[in-house]
């Protein structure tokens, strides 16, 4: 019994789908294919790339694109599995990019290299955060005061001693807790951090309480009303001592009294 051969090129060593071998069908079959100029939208202030009804990747540069831009957009055959692509820029100008892409796949159980080109449209679109930051829009405002209601002594003194109290704790926030402030205002008798997630704001004031040993008052006032509800600002006071307590690293601690 003769044994079933490759309609294009005749051989009977491979496996055959539909009349053809897996290299004929391949070279027959786009594999990967690009779709005709996507847009991107992309925020210019953070870098921030929407997807669907969600922005992503704030931080990211707004002017470089990656494989994590460009890769989601290739429409790959169903039996073929991606397993990597690399990109290169081929044309540049300001509203657009075309770019040339190795796209590794995994075919019917083998392995080949598919070059694919990508031309990808640029739309600027600021994203909702950057326009509530660029607003200065904010929901809490973290006062960091010293003990008194007075000032005592240099204010510059004053706020170089809470400047140092505080930020020495943003590090160890939580990534979201600190996307939530906003910008911070100098002021004679201390700093103003505005944020525009009051709930960051409650959690970052409680950590720096207890860290610092600080007091914390918390009050309310009425901004305004949305969709037919109030809306508040919440202030959390922070009143740090002189000496904040050890093992916070770079704040100033009182010196040890040695009795000889």
């Amino acid at each position: 019994m003769d044994s079933e051969f490759c309609v294009v090129c005749g051989r009977t060593d491979r496996p055959l789908s539909d009349g053809l071998c897996v290299e004929c069908f391949a070279a027959r079959t786009p594999l990967v294919t690009a779709p005709e100029v996507p847009t991107l939208i992309v925020c210019p202030t953070c870098g921030a790339r929407k997807v669907g009804a969600h922005w992503e990747r704030a931080g990211s540069n707004p002017g470089l694109l990656t494989s994590d831009d460009l890769t989601p957009l290739l429409v790959l055959h169903p039996d073929v599995g991606l397993r990597r692509a690399s990109w290169e820029e081929t044309v540049r100008d300001p509203v657009q990019r075309t770019l040339h892409g190795e796209v590794v796949v995994r075919f019917r159980g083998t392995e080949r290299t598919v070059g694919v080109d990508l031309t990808v449209k640029l739309k600027a679109n600021t994203c909702p955060e950057c326009s509530r930051l660029s607003g200065h829009f904010y929901t809490a405002i973290i006062q960091v005061r010293g003990m008194s209601e007075r000032l005592r002594g240099s204010s510059r003194l004053l706020r170089e001693r809470l400047e140092a109290s505080f930020e020495v704790l943003l590090p160890e926030l939580k990534p979201e807790w600190r996307k939530a402030m906003s910008w911070r205002e100098e002021l004679p008798e201390g700093w103003n951090y505005y944020l525009t997630d009051t709930l960051a704001a409650r959690s970052i004031a409680r950590i720096a309480k207890g860290r610092l040993n600080a007091t914390l008052k918390e009050s309310a006032t009425l901004w305004g009303r949305r969709n037919g509800q109030d809306v508040y600002r919440v202030t959390f006071c922070l009143r740090v001592p002189e000496s904040a307590p050890r093992g916070v690293p770079g704040v100033p601690v009182p010196p040890v009294e040695r009795h000889v």
